[in-house]
């Protein structure tokens, strides 16, 4: 498994909503992937995340950076060439990454 099936199945693991996968363009050097997915509660946000981690850790991968997790309500996951978000389903509707990165 990749990297990027690794995290979508660790979504779908710990039950995470509308996982969606954006293709990032080459030219903005961000990242190659957005993974956008939502859950219920804060706790299963931050569940999502810790699977995600966990995860990846056992590949021989580590987030480059994390934020939000112990708020839970936006947490990002930095993987170099992923990006992960876990959003509750209140701040992903407020946000709206998908609308922002589906138009570039």
């Amino acid at each position: 498994m990749n990297k990027l099936e690794v995290i979508l199945k660790a979504c779908d693991d710990k039950l995470a909503k509308d996982v969606m996968t954006i293709p990032i363009d080459s030219k903005l050097a961000i990242a190659d992937h957005f993974v956008i997915a939502t859950g219920n509660t804060r706790n299963q946000t931050q569940a999502i995340a810790d699977e995600i981690e966990n995860s990846l850790h056992e590949l021989g991968f580590e987030a480059l950076g994390k934020e939000g997790y112990r708020e839970g309500n936006w947490i990002l996951l930095d993987f170099g060439d992923i990006i992960v978000h876990i959003f509750t389903r209140e701040d992903r509707e407020y946000y709206d990454l998908e609308r922002l990165w589906q138009n570039k």
